[in-house]
């Protein structure tokens, strides 16, 4: 998975619609490998993260979990541990 595609589910606050579309552009960016599509390219490029969004929308409200909820501070202390312990050496 690119690491600049972050875990949505299951948060509180929950994802807002620009966190899934955030996550989309760099999903799209990931698989094409565009940062930035041409003229060309750029409505396919546009369209695909919008469809990609849409679906990642109704995958996030179908998805049910009983563990508790998610803390973003949390996640973000976790990950900046994880990248600390992995630059250290």
């Amino acid at each position: 998975m690119c690491r600049n595609i972050k875990i949505l589910f299951h948060f509180d606050p929950p994802v807002t619609d620009e966190e899934v579309r955030a996550a989309s552009l760099q999903f799209v960016r990931k698989i094409s490998g565009f940062n930035k599509p041409s003229k060309a390219n750029e409505a396919a490029f546009a369209a695909a993260v919008e469809e990609i969004a849409a679906a990642s929308s109704r995958l996030l409200t179908t998805l049910e979990s009983s563990g508790p909820l998610r803390n973003r501070e949390e996640e973000a202390a976790k990950a900046k541990a994880r990248s600390a312990e992995r630059f250290a050496r």
